[in-house]
């Protein structure tokens, strides 16, 4: 029946594949249709038969803050990497969902657009990144966005504010209620000073490679930092570096990091990330809180 009706629809699709190069911990995930829209429209219709059919379905971005638990993902991925236009006018960016935030952050900061310098390293597209408030530096972009264009449940298009997003630490209204999807949104940046902006980028660049572990497969960092303390530094001091569950390894590079060091499982991850918290817990007595999401 999904079949059928993705075929009757002329929408481009792709059966039983794997989805190894859509998700950066590069797992091997055979997933039942890869679906990818071309159009607003051809989003709504989509959506709109898979619900009225009760259909398994997942909206995914770039896939860099994700963790497919199963080897199946028995229903159908949709990807909106083709809703990728954006304008950029005065101070303000208009974007769609599948705009790669570090082509964005690239492309203000050419123009001497401030805001975006701390997403210039942040491999995601900016849909998914609003729905987590993807952050880095102390800065998120929740500080930028002015609203989001949203398919509601009912499949009708509104406009969020910002502060109708619900925003927090790498949390948003979108976050919790799935049946809302990003379409586009708006961001307010300002007027800086192009040398300035690209020397900020350049140094933030240079500390990543030497701080983030960029040889292996991983999703970003695994947990929230508790206030007042650092994720990484608890796991470090856990003496859990280097510690290997299956396929997955805590980096030795940075603690909160999970690389897929030898074709790891999403399972493997999954075990390795529950047994981070226990001894954080049990050490410390601190809940690591997951900022990466659990996909079944």
């Amino acid at each position: 029946m999904i079949e059928n009706f993705i075929k009757s629809s002329k929408i481009e699709y792709y059966k039983d594949v794997s989805l190894k190069h859509y998700n950066t911990y590069k797992l091997d995930v055979l997933v039942n249709y890869l679906v990818f829209v071309n159009s607003k429209e051809e989003l709504i219709k989509l959506v709109k038969f898979l619900k009225e059919t009760k259909a398994k379905f997942l909206v995914l971005g770039n896939g860099s803050n994700v963790i497919f638990k199963n080897k199946v993902y028995d229903g159908v991925i949709i990807k909106l990497d083709k809703l990728n236009k954006y304008i950029i006018k005065d101070d303000r960016i208009e974007a769609e969902a599948g705009c790669s935030l570090i082509k964005l952050a690239t492309s203000t900061a050419l123009i001497g657009l401030s805001g975006l310098e701390f997403a210039s390293g942040i491999p995601g597209e900016i849909g998914a990144s609003v729905a987590m408030n993807a952050g880095a530096y102390t800065h998120s972009l929740s500080e930028v966005v002015e609203s989001v264009e949203v398919l509601t449940p009912d499949n009708e298009i509104v406009t969020m504010t910002n502060s109708e997003c619900s925003f927090g630490y790498r949390e948003s209204f979108f976050k919790h209620n799935h049946n809302y999807i990003i379409i586009s949104c708006k961001c307010n940046l300002t007027v800086g000073e192009k040398k300035e902006i690209l020397e900020l980028i350049s140094n933030r660049r240079i500390r990543r490679i030497k701080s983030q572990p960029l040889k292996y497969p991983s999703a970003g960092s695994v947990f929230r930092n508790p206030e007042g303390m650092y994720a990484g530094k608890l796991i470090e001091d856990c003496g859990l570096k280097g510690y290997k569950l299956g396929g997955a390894m805590v980096s030795l590079k940075h603690a909160n990091f999970i690389v897929n060091f030898k074709n790891a499982t999403g399972q493997d991850i999954v075990d390795l990330i529950n047994k981070i918290r226990r001894l954080v817990k049990e050490k410390y007595n601190v809940e690591l809180v997951l900022e990466q999401i659990i996909i079944d």
